[in-house]
């Protein structure tokens, strides 16, 4: 005979499974670039706020690489990413059934930084970066005067991005020629805030790494001036110099891709409307540089009407301008 008592337990317990899956179900998984969570963190924290946290909101930092793991392995509702997703990201997707909205949602100065108590660097050109990084220098470059005679005879310490970084492949292809083409011998993190404390106690340190983490910490940080090498000169990393395109090669887009599938949960499409309603604000806020607006409305229109794929091709390219990020998304 089944009991009352029994009865209320079993109700109870089922109750409380449903609670359990409604409760699961209300979760948005994010996963990737540490260089671009401080922007898709600023949207979590601002969206639950206004879901009163009914809906949570979970963002991981392992590497623009990494993110893409999870998400072609369906682990993930929505990637950050520092570069275009590449040609084997694509095929592991495809393989697994993956289909993705790529969405731009701002811009990055990726940024050198040095100890501000050092007092020979003023600025830096692509050809010494290169002598410093490229992997013929491992073991071999480690003083600043083989870099330049004009520098002094004292240790280089350095720090980067890891293996699984966007910003590793980004810097690489923009400073040595080929992505991840690096010497190994290196201080190297997918967490910023590593290579910020690194560079931070060491007067012979370099590192590179997102511009909202030198922004940060500014106080205990100098942003090194790039030479551009079209036009000679010597540019600060700063939100003016990404827009009048005169930081370059080190200024780039920075995307977060949303999987099709996850789109079909009404908590994913709020999170991403919020997301692209409030990008400008937001990413002003963490000092990177916003799109224009025309680019976050493109973006939910084309979750709306299910345009999927990359405008990239499977590739980065260095020097890419907003203008011409506009203009691809026009056309897709």
């Amino acid at each position: 005979m089944f009991k009352s008592s029994q009865l209320v337990s079993a109700l109870a317990a089922g109750l409380a499974l449903f609670g359990a899956a409604t409760a699961q179900a209300q979760v948005v998984k994010i996963d990737g670039s540490s260089t671009v969570y401080p922007i898709t963190e600023a949207v979590a924290e601002e969206f639950q706020k206004a879901k009163k946290n009914a809906i949570k909101v979970t963002v991981g930092i392992s590497g623009t690489g990494g993110g893409f793991k999870k998400f072609c392995r369906d682990e993930t509702d929505i990637s950050n990413a520092s570069r275009p997703i590449t040609t084997k990201e694509m095929e592991d997707c495809q393989a697994a059934g993956i289909e993705y909205i790529e969405m731009p949602i701002a811009y990055d100065a990726l940024t050198v930084v040095i100890n501000p108590k050092n007092t020979f660097l003023k600025q830096i050109t692509i050809e010494e970066l290169k002598k410093l990084w490229e992997p013929a220098a491992q073991g071999k470059i480690t003083r600043w005067n083989q870099v330049n005679p004009a520098w002094p005879d004292a240790p280089v310490k350095l720090f980067g991005a890891g293996a699984d970084s966007g910003t590793f492949e980004y810097f690489t292809e923009a400073v040595v020629g080929k992505a991840k083409s690096s010497r190994g011998d290196y201080t190297a993190s997918e967490d910023d805030n590593v290579l910020v404390q690194g560079v931070s106690r060491d007067v012979n340190a370099i590192g590179y790494f997102g511009y909202a983490y030198y922004a940060e910490n500014m106080s205990r940080l100098k942003g090194l001036p790039v030479v551009n090498p079209k036009t000679g000169k010597a540019v600060e990393p700063s939100g003016a110099n990404v827009e009048n395109a005169s930081y370059q090669p080190l200024s780039r887009p920075i995307f977060v891709y949303v999987k099709l599938k996850s789109l079909e949960r009404p908590e994913i499409r709020e999170f991403v409307e919020f997301y692209m309603k409030n990008a400008d604000s937001l990413v002003r806020e963490v000092k990177y540089v916003p799109l224009p607006q025309a680019i976050y409305e493109g973006n939910v229109e084309h979750a709306r009407k299910k345009k999927v794929g990359s405008v990239f091709g499977g590739k980065n390219e260095i020097g890419i301008t907003v203008e011409e990020i506009m203009k691809r998304e026009a056309n897709m």
